[in-house]
Order: structure tokens, then sequence, then C-alpha cells
């Protein structure tokens, strides 16, 4: 069904240029359902990309130049090629033309077949004269296929306190975690939440989703202890008083029940740190940091300038002095030279946590684990933040990120982060994006990208208007996929992608061939296309992380004892009378468990135990997991003491501790990582995964997909 088409849809020359330069003019919020775009927010979008469509005149101007463009050049600005045989756009370059391709590696080549992987230069030169540049991706065809059958532990970083830790998780208590769950336990991985920079604040956003810089880590998380410098302090009483500052705050989350504060957290650390940094480094130390600075070069160089301006002139660069909102103006150079200090300060810290998260994914191979420390790339930045400042030339002005409208959301969302700009990804060989990459897989045994869906699409809201005004831009997914699997091949990392909600018909297909695993949530898996029932185990995919639950949805436990609808309906979030909410997902449960126990899967259903018991249904949840064919299984660590909480509750602010919340038993009592380690409980699930079983073979792949991005 197509809706009617509103007094604002866009002309037929402006679909004509905006399907030119990869924007919608329409959207489906539903197989039966397209809705048109309107053309105010075609012609914001097609301005956001430099493309003037103000009148009709200037749309029929804009298409003729960019159909001429089109039908001149010889080749894109970025060109794919996977494997041995020649990229698809040379091979449709005219007959008789000429190649020259300066290698990644510094070769010279006259003929695209068997190119290493890397990001080569390639020349065309045609018969008549026409010469093209452009970058040329080569990706091998698909990244390996993990080997046997790995289970983890999911957990939100700062959510995991230890006896250690100064009032919120750190990577020193990551590292414990995962020396710990890979040898104990016999896990393969542990996934955390994004570990991005923050944009410093007052209040800081606690969201881990919407950082400053998504290019380097946050010194929030750095283990002060752990810094070989701590042992030369001079100021000992200084530092004694800083612990005992920090052991207050840890106090007061796991025994006075006080939320997470990471601003108090930072701001004891931040003192310890400069502590720290006034300690001259050793001459390996030296070398070792000069070495990190010449590694990350000019991105280490802007992230950490804008830290120091920051300091002076707050966290928003639009808010900054004209001649510094620009990193490469001389007012910009000027105010660096007289910052250096407080450059090499955050250039220092940036060091030190990257050794840290270096060393948590040291911990977890060395403890056996196949995989290691599972990160999670964000969706996007903030708009003030430091990525956004130092790439500006990338990101589309005066626009967001969000979703549209659909069932669940009749008003979309605007997610408040700034898009990537396909053009000019594409003119750079995507160079921000690989030397994103880059630098999280230095310490990911495997990389979660959130809301993959966006390597093919996002959906682009305009300044002032609400995301019902938004449309679809395209971006070269075929290139987003190999630039992905060229750096996670080089790295030996795998990669997960987070495909839930509403995905394009093409989407879960594309990153399949690759390589990419997608996420499988069991709440969801039902017969869509059939009589809407929880899938069977045999029907699940294979190439998947499964999962009972998520940082965003309601703990195991809290499902199964509906205590989930209870807590929305107490902030005002239904939609519908409580009786109701209550009654559906108390059906949703009942079908699942009677599947379970179909399936004899819960103890007591021809065990001896009681089957009605929370914790026998979240182990008999784990137990249908690992029947699934999926290659991974993770455990959500607060679902192993009968946490109720969520951590992040969507659609809520401040009325809702989102995540500011301690791990915590059934009776809302913090668990510490040494509390974790010695619980009977989460030991007693663990055995469940460790027991397992082998996975049902799963249903058999479709054929090839068509191209990406369809």
């Amino acid at each position: 069904m197509t809706a009617p088409r509103p007094a604002d849809a866009p002309s037929e020359d402006l679909s004509r240029l905006a399907a030119l330069h990869g924007v919608a003019t329409s959207y489906s919020p539903s197989p039966d359902r397209t809705v048109a775009a309107s053309a105010t927010a075609v012609t914001l979008t097609l301005a956001a990309l430099g493309v003037d469509a103000s009148t009709p005149g200037a749309v029929r101007a804009a298409l003729a130049a960019r159909e001429r463009d089109r039908g001149e050049r010889l080749l894109p600005p970025t060109v794919v090629g996977w494997g041995a045989g020649p990229p698809a756009a040379v091979a449709a370059l005219p007959e008789g033309s000429r190649l020259r391709i300066q290698t990644e590696q510094g070769e010279t080549r006259a003929s695209a077949e068997q190119l290493p992987p890397g990001v080569h230069r390639l020349t065309a030169t045609a018969p008549d004269g026409r010469t093209a540049d452009a970058h040329l991706i080569v990706a091998p065809p698909r990244l390996p296929t993990p080997t046997g059958r790995s289970y983890g532990l999911l957990v939100q970083l700062y959510s995991l306190l230890s006896r250690r830790s100064w009032g919120m998780g750190d990577l020193g208590d990551l590292a414990e975690l995962a020396g710990w769950a890979g040898r104990s336990l016999g896990a393969g991985f542990v996934q955390v939440n994004p570990l991005h920079a923050a944009v410093p604040g007052a209040p800081t956003d606690p969201s881990p989703y919407r950082p400053s810089s998504r290019r380097f880590p946050d010194p929030v998380h750095l283990r002060i202890e752990d810094v070989p410098e701590t042992a030369y302090v001079e100021d000992r009483e200084r530092l004694r008083a800083l612990l005992e500052r920090s052991g207050r705050l840890r106090a007061a989350v796991l025994e006075e029940g006080a939320l997470i504060d990471r601003d108090a957290v930072w701001e004891l650390k931040r003192e310890a740190l400069e502590l720290l940094c006034a300690v001259p480094l050793g001459p390996g130390r030296r070398a070792a940091y000069c070495d990190f600075l010449a590694e990350q070069g000019q991105a280490l160089e802007d992230h950490a300038t804008w830290c120091a301006l920051a300091e002076v002139h707050g966290s928003d660069w639009h808010r900054w002095p004209t001649g510094l909102r620009d990193p490469r103006s001389a007012d910009t150079t000027r105010a660096r030279n007289g910052l250096l200090d407080r450059v090499d300060f955050w250039s220092r810290l940036a060091w030190l946590t990257d050794s840290q998260l270096t060393a948590a994914q040291r911990a977890g191979r060395e403890a056996g684990m196949p995989v290691g420390i599972v990160h999670d790339l964000a969706v996007g930045v903030h708009p003030g933040g430091a990525d956004a400042w130092a790439q500006q030339e990338y990101f589309a002005a005066g626009m967001s990120v969000g979703a549209p409208p659909d069932a669940f959301n009749a008003r979309g969302q605007d997610w408040g982060l700034p898009p990537w700009r396909p053009d000019r990804l594409a003119e750079s060989g995507y160079a921000p994006f690989r030397e994103l990459l880059r630098a999280l897989f230095r310490y990911a045994g495997a990389l979660r990208i959130d809301h993959v869906m966006g390597l093919f699409r996002l959906w682009w809201v305009p300044q002032g208007h609400p995301p019902t005004e938004g449309t679809y831009v395209r971006y070269d997914a075929e290139a987003m996929l190999a630039v992905l699997v060229l750096e996670a091949s080089r790295a030996g990392a795998l990669v997960i992608g987070e495909d839930l909600g509403t995905v394009e018909p093409g989407v879960r297909e594309a990153l399949r061939e690759r390589g990419v695993l997608g996420t499988s949530v069991l709440w969801f898996e039902r017969d869509w296309e059939g009589d809407g029932r929880p899938l069977p185990p045999d029907r699940w995919r294979a190439d998947c992380l499964a999962t009972a639950t998520t940082h965003d949805l309601p703990s195991t436990a809290a499902r199964l004892t509906g205590e989930h609808v209870e807590l929305r309906d107490s902030l005002g979030l239904l939609t519908r009378p409580l009786a109701e909410e209550r009654a559906e997902a108390a059906a949703d449960t009942a079908e699942w468990l009677a599947l379970l126990s179909e399936l004899g899967m819960l103890p007591g259903t021809g065990g001896g135990t009681d089957a009605s018991s929370e914790e026998a249904e979240i182990q008999a949840v784990h137990r249908f997991l690992l029947r699934t064919p999926a290659r991974m299984v993770g455990v959500w660590l607060p679902d192993g003491v009968g946490d109720r909480r969520p951590q992040n509750l969507p659609g809520t602010w401040d009325q809702y501790p989102n995540w500011r919340l301690p791990i915590a038993d059934a009776e809302g009592r913090p668990v510490t990582l040494e509390d974790l380690a010695a619980s009977p409980r989460l030991h007693a699930l663990i055995e469940v995964l460790r027991e397992g079983g082998e996975p049902s073979p799963g249903p058999a792949p479709p054929g090839p997909p068509g191209p990406s991005g369809a």
C-alpha cells in the first residue's frame, strides 16, 4: 500500500536528482506500506551534500551537471575489488584502457588481477585520452567463519565494580574478568559497552553511545594503580588521600545504594593522573610513548588539542572563538602551541588507556579465550565533540541521524548524531572509517557494530525539523563492507553486526556473504512469516551471536516475572492499559516456557526439580540458545545473579538512572566482581553452558544475495 502523496512531495526532476545522490524520496515502515518523503526533507538533505535544489531552475542545473559528470567519468572515487578477479568498475572501462596501480605495499602494476589486500591508488587512461584517479580497496572475499562454538559474558563495564575500582568498573576489572572467565569458566569472550571518549560536562552524558570521539577511548576507565608511574609519585600523601576518597565512592555504590557517579570518579582520577603525568617517563617508557605518538599521528594531535581547548573554552566547539572552530587554522595552531603541556597530557592519557585496553585483551587470550574482548562501536558521535571538530569535512552540517516513524514509535527518533557524508567518504577512500576501525582493532578480538544497517543507509533528520521530516541517505555498502572486512582480517578479528529491528531486504544476506555475524535475541525470534510462534532452535541462523537479552532490554529475570511491565507503568511509559500490557507479556513468556518444556529443557519436565523457579527458567533459556546453531552464545552477566533492572530504558532520560546502575542480585543488592566469582547461581548457569551439547545444524543458507544495499 502506498500512502497518499503529500502536498510537499518531490517533483519528478527533484526525485531524479535525489536518486543520483543516494537520497531516498520514500521509505517503507512495513513491507506493505510506502510513505513519500517531503520535498523539504529531500531539498535540505541535498543541500547538506553540497547540492543546490532550492528552486526548480537550480534542480534542473544540478541534475544536468550530475548526469554529465556520471556520463563522462571513467571511474568512481573509490573502486572495490574482492579477491583475485578485477573490480567490476575496472572491467567496465573502455576496451584498450591502460591501468597504473600503485599498491599500498609500494609496488607499481599495470593489471588489476591478483592484487594484494590493501588500499591502492588506481589511474586509468582511456583510448580517447581521458584519465581518472581512484582509490582501489581490495579485500578478502569474506571473513573466516568462527571455528566451533564459543560462549561468553556480556557486561556494561562501568557496572562491574570490584573491591579495587574507584566507584565504577575499570580496565583492571575487565582484565580480571577476562582472566577469570577464560580460565575458570571456559568462556571464549567478554563483550563490553563502547569505551569511547565522552564529552566532558556537568554532568557528563552517561550514555556510551553519544561520545566525543569513537577514535580514542576514555581515560575514565583507567586503573590508576596499574599505571607504572604511580610508584614514583612524589606527593604520596595527596595520592593516599585520593585513594581514600575513591574508597568512599566505591562504598557509596556498593554499600549505600548510591548510583554510579561518573563525574565524581573522573574528578578523582583526573587529579591522580595529573600527579602521574608529572613523573618523568623512563627511557623505555618514553620510547614506547613516542612510538604511539608517531603511529597515531594527526588524529591524536587533533583529539588532544580538542581536549585542551575544551578545558579553556567549553566542550562544544561551535561556541568557541571563530578562529578555533577550524582545526587547521592559524589561530588553532597558535592556541595549540600555547597549550602544549595540556596537549601532551591528553595524548599521554590516550596512550595509557590504549595500553590497558591492550593488556585486557592479552589477559583474555592468555586465559585461553579464542576471541577475547568484544568491543562495541557506537553508530555516531556528539556534534560538539572532538571527532566532529577534527573531521568537519566528513560530516553533514545541519543533519542528525535517527529513525523514521514505525509501528513502535509513530514520531520517529532523532539521536542527535551528525552523519558522515557518503560523497566525502568515497573521495577519501574511506580514510576516516579505515582509521577508526584500525584503532579499535588494536585491542579487540571482535567488534560489535551498533546499528550495522548504517553501513547501507541512515535516516537523516534536518535540524529544526521533527524525525518524521527526514529521509534515508544511502552509503556505498560494498565499499563500507570492504573496508570492514579488510581491517578485521588484518587484525584476525571477528565482526558482529547489531541487526535488530527493521532491516531492509538484502542487508542480512550481504553481511552474511562477507562473514559478518548478526545478532539474535531470543524474545524476538519468532516465525513472523508464519504462525508468529517462537522459532524452534533448529530454525535459527548459525552466523550470529545469540543472547537472551541486551543492555537496552529487560533482564531475563524481569521478563520472566513481568517486572519489566511494572517498571514501565511506574514511569508512565505504557501506551495501553496496564492489564493489557501484563496479559500480553505473560502470554509471550508462557509461549516460550511452553516450548522449553516441550523440548525437555526445563528441569522438572522430566528431571525432578521445580520447573517454575526463576533460576531454572533462566537456565532453560540458555539451554535453548545452546540448541540453536549460533556460533556465539552470550550471557548477560547480570542474568547470572538474577538482576531485575535494565541498564538502559529507552524512552527515558531523567526518569530512570540509565547507564548508572551497578550489577545487583535479585533483591537489588550490588554484586562485586569478587562476589560474581564466588556466586553459586552464576556458576550453575555457566555449568549449563559448559555441558552445552552439539548445536542444531540450522537451516540451509539461502542462495547468493542480490547487490549490496538492495
